[in-house]
């Protein structure tokens, strides 16, 4: 197993991560970590959502292109979007 970033997850860490619990932390020189839910936004502030629906052929067609490019159906609708709006 490995942790959320990317450590293996040994016996020996395990056994030093439960004796650190039970010593127990100092909550008052923890930081403040706020926690939004949801994806990041990809700009500054709120990134709005767009749905609409397509044709079954397009959505094919169109995941089919993002496989291929290694990119995500969003990142190629937003593409084409921008695009589209600067013509």
């Amino acid at each position: 197993m490995k942790t959320k970033a990317g450590n293996e997850l040994t016996k020996n860490l395990v056994e030093r991560l439960a004796d650190d619990a039970e010593r127990g932390y100092d909550l008052s020189t923890a930081k403040r970590v706020r926690v939004r839910p949801g994806r990041p936004s990809l700009a500054e502030g709120e990134s709005p959502r767009i749905s609409c629906r397509v044709p079954a052929s397009l959505f094919e067609a169109a995941s089919a292109k993002a496989k291929a490019e290694g990119r995500t159906l969003s990142e190629l609708a937003r593409e084409a979007l921008q695009r589209y709006l600067t013509s």
